[in-house]
């Protein structure tokens, strides 16, 4: 069987199984050519998009084994289980059980971990299957102190696009390395396992050059000079010599707890009292290392792979297993267990120093009243969404627009910006054109109409001028319409308005519009 996509108009074997690899066909061949060869061959048509939404699908499922998944397009996945094995009982158990529930779904793999996502990227895909390089590694943490980055790939003849085999050396390892070191694990693997181009991979193997360990024999300013600096980068990447970054799904925290149940639920009591197990369990973690945090994280895994996530936060950094437990009390309904859940997670994040204060004999009212608004912000922020909750704080701008900005409504009060000159108290989101006579372009208004209604100016006050913020884009496009003369103004009934006259002024041509921006009072 063969997967075809078109491009530039020819229809190209996209993918192939096993069985059509040792016919001879391979990634890239055209579909005509490959079924002159192979009259029997099977092809359908591939969906790169479909597999990729599938591949997300799949990060957000392995978030039960750890926090900090990366996805390997087009087909495979890094983890990061690093404090997280001992839930399992170990390394190996963990990857036993990944695969196995893998299996289960219907999805082939092959895993294996080292202290770098490059080698243990070459071991999954060319390796022994379930290798292991141990943390008596030298060149463990080189990368990132601890790191144990696990690498997911499908089962089967190599890469399922390439169709290269996982054993190409008769010399291979025949059982999972374990502290070696990774230059030795990988030594006998194909230079392919370093994930080179493909052309730069071909040209090493006709060198002579077939084995990562002819690679390393190899001058590094000659390789250098004969196939870029790439190819010394995935090789020291390998090594644990250079760098490498992932970008996780979420960011990694290593603030997680996890619970497997013994029988799956699907009770809505069971479900609140998990959440709440899961509740005490973080935050006794984070009291133990005096932390606190604003975000946390829930997740239930259920049997048939399906994930749901509630996310809580918190005005102010918190660890009290009873708030999170009431705040995620009403979201718990928005939960379907499906068949049943049998994972649930937790992880907190945005987490803050906060050492354990001193018992008070007596709250005092300001203590007790700050702790009411604060429950009051997170119910709300919880229940209508996030950023629906907030409150406005000083800017230091001229500019009436940006004198005020949001900020979140539980941030303690900043201290006011005093300008130079008074401001209304309410100020239009929009300013509202007005209808204005002044005796001269430059003069105040005499008269304006505001709404359908005719105000007589009776005091002025102004003009202020407010230009643009001039450094905030280049000066060439600032223009004199940017440019604001501000009157306040009351009429005859005592009603105060700010006024502004916008436009070219005397002298310059055109005639000046006028708008009312706020109001006194």
């Amino acid at each position: 069987m063969a997967l075809v996509l078109a491009e530039r108009g020819v229809r190209r074997l996209h993918a192939v199984n096993g069985a059509a690899a040792a016919l001879g066909l391979h990634v890239g061949q055209k579909a005509a050519d490959a079924s002159a060869l192979v009259p029997g061959l099977v092809v359908d048509d591939a969906d790169p998009q479909g597999d990729d939404a599938a591949l997300e699908k799949l990060v957000d499922w392995c978030c039960r084994f750890s926090p900090a998944v990366a996805k390997d397009a087009p087909d495979g996945l890094f983890l990061d289980i690093d404090g997280v094995s001992h839930l399992w009982g170990g390394e190996e158990a963990l990857i036993d059980d990944l695969l196995a529930r893998l299996e289960s779904q219907g999805i082939p793999g092959r895993a294996a971990l080292a202290p770098t996502a490059g080698a243990a990227w070459a071991l999954a895909r060319f390796g022994v299957d379930g290798a292991i390089i141990g943390s008596p590694s030298p060149l463990r943490g080189s990368i990132a102190d601890a790191s144990s980055p696990v690498t997911l790939a499908p089962r089967g003849r190599g890469s399922p696009r390439s169709g290269a085999p996982p054993h190409p050396s008769p010399s291979a390892p025949p059982s999972p390395p374990s502290g070696e070191g990774i230059a030795v694990s990988l030594s006998n693997l194909p230079v392919a396992a370093l994930r080179l181009d493909e052309q730069d991979a071909a040209q090493l193997v006709r060198l002579g050059a077939t084995r990562i360990e002819h690679l390393t024999a190899l001058p590094r300013a000659g390789l250098a000079r004969r196939f870029g600096k790439m190819a010394l980068v995935r090789l020291d990447q390998a090594l644990g010599a250079y760098p490498e970054a992932l970008k996780y799904r979420r960011p990694p925290t290593p603030w997680f707890e996890r619970l497997a149940l013994v029988e799956p639920i699907s009770t809505p009591d069971d479900i609140a009292r998990v959440a709440a197990d899961l509740a005490v369990l973080i935050c006794e973690r984070l009291a133990r290392s005096e932390e606190a945090a604003r975000r946390f994280e829930f997740a239930f895994h259920r049997l048939d792979g399906a994930c749901h996530v509630i996310d809580l936060g918190l005005s102010r950094p918190g660890r009290e297993p009873k708030v999170l437990t009431r705040l995620i009390g009403p979201k718990l309904a928005e939960v379907d267990p499906g068949f049943g859940i049998e994972i649930a997670t937790v992880s907190a994040r945005q987490v803050e120093r906060r050492p354990a204060g001193q018992i008070a004999l007596s709250e005092t009212e300001s203590e007790a009243a700050q702790a009411s608004v604060a429950a009051l912000i997170d119910s709300l922020s919880n229940r209508l969404g996030e950023g629906r909750v907030w409150r406005s704080t000083p800017h230091q701008s001229h500019v009436p627009e940006r004198a005020v900005k949001r900020a979140p409504a539980g941030d303690p009060v900043e201290a006011g910006w005093d300008g130079d000159l008074p401001r209304p108290v309410r100020l239009f989101r929009r300013p509202e054109p007005i209808e204005v006579t002044a005796p001269l372009p430059d003069d105040p208004p005499i008269l304006f109409r505001w709404r359908g209604r005719l105000h007589r100016v009776r005091l002025s006050e102004g003009p202020e001028r407010i230009g643009n913020e001039w450094w905030r884009r280049r000066i060439e496009t600032v223009s004199t319409d940017q440019i604001r003369d501000y009157y306040r103004v009351e009429d005859e009934t005592g009603g105060r308005y700010w006024v502004f006259r916008a436009g070219p002024g005397s002298g310059l041509g055109g005639s000046p519009k006028w708008w009312l921006h706020g109001v006194f009072g």
